[in-house]
């Protein structure tokens, strides 16, 4: 067979996951705004060198920035060779794409075909594959959604988090999102990915479960933080059959003092965030939850929030948005110990 091998994403996406590495070759900049599952980024033209290849291709001429473009495609190239994959075997099989599968990725795949690797180009590049994404996000996925529905504080996430340990299909878009889904779920030192990159990591997940088995969901609203779920998945997941999770008020109070710790320790942060709540509760109630926050009435704090703001929310929200909660399969659980979540878990799998 001659190499580099040029496959079209169709032919691509069944053996996605078998090949020695996956490798962008686009610039730092693309390639952080969203990229192929498992892909390393070695970029032939950096950011900087891209601009300044583009301009001269405008201001100058094609021969011009054609001539710029190899040289530094070249060095590149050459750099990544030495420093990435000058110890790989003969048959090291990467797949390599760019935007659109053009010159970048051409280049790259040209070259390691010379070394004699079994290299794959991918036709199209970037831009097929998120066309493929788009295209499966656009149906409901043929998946029976179990749907974990309970007010904030019952263990939602927990439980979620146990569920995959135990072996079961799980979608978590907080995890995904990077966001706790909540005006106060923005996670500290972690930005949120773009939309495109939140995804393509929804479209990866799903694409490997079995449909024979059940996949557990936490019952969200349209928008995790900044980003939106996909229309089909959340009409989906409103449609599906619900597990109403409780847990005393007691412990659902310790649970946010631990997964919220990072407001613990800064009461400016945590009143930042509060302000943006002035608008349903208005000022005088903002300045008294900013007061115990400053005076480190935590405990406190969460136990109004949850009374006066989250769960008032939450019981106008959920029957009008998820179907079937009213014949939500009941789940108590006594508190927020390993224990209680893994046998809940087990449950909901028996």
């Amino acid at each position: 067979m001659k190499y580099p091998e040029v496959l079209s994403i169709d032919q691509v996406l069944p053996q996605l996951d078998s090949f020695d590495a996956i490798i962008d070759a686009r610039s730092p900049c693309e390639y952080a705004l969203d990229h192929l599952p498992g892909a390393i980024n070695a970029p032939v033209l950096d950011d900087e060198q891209r601009i300044r290849v583009g301009t001269m291709y405008k201001q100058v001429g094609a021969f011009e920035a054609k001539k710029l473009g190899a040289a530094l495609i070249a060095k590149s190239i050459a750099r990544h060779i030495e420093e990435l994959w000058i110890g790989q075997p003969r048959e090291w099989r990467p797949l390599v794409y760019c935007w659109r599968g053009g010159n970048r990725s051409g280049a790259m795949a040209h070259i390691l075909a010379k070394i004699g690797w079994p290299v794959v180009q991918l036709e199209g590049g970037y831009k097929a594959f998120r066309q493929e994404v788009n295209a499966a996000l656009e149906h409901a996925p043929e998946l029976a959604f179990k749907v974990v529905c309970g007010t904030t504080g019952s263990g939602k996430s927990r439980l979620l988090e146990t569920l995959a340990a135990q072996g079961a299909q799980v979608l978590d878009l907080e995890q995904l999102a990077a966001h706790r889904g909540s005006v106060l779920g923005h996670l500290p030192s972690t930005e949120q990915p773009s939309q495109k990159a939140f995804e393509t990591r929804i479209w990866d997940v799903l694409r490997r479960y079995d449909a024979a088995r059940p996949v557990f969901v936490e019952a969200e609203s349209k928008k995790v933080g900044n980003l939106r779920v996909p229309a089909a998945l959340m009409a989906s997941m409103r449609a599906s059959d619900c597990i109403a999770l409780t847990l005393p008020r007691a412990e659902r109070v310790n649970l946010l003092m631990a997964d919220y710790a990072h407001f613990l320790g800064s009461p400016a942060l945590l009143n930042g965030q509060l302000e943006h709540l002035t608008q349903l509760h208005g000022k005088e109630k903002i300045t008294q939850w900013q007061a115990m926050s400053q005076a480190g009435q935590m405990t406190e704090l969460v136990d109004a929030l949850l009374a006066q703001h989250y769960d008032p929310a939450y019981l106008r929200s959920i029957d009008r948005n998820f179907s079937r909660y009213a014949q939500a399969t009941p789940l108590d659980l006594p508190d927020i110990s390993e224990d209680a979540f893994a046998a809940a878990a087990r449950k909901l799998q028996a």
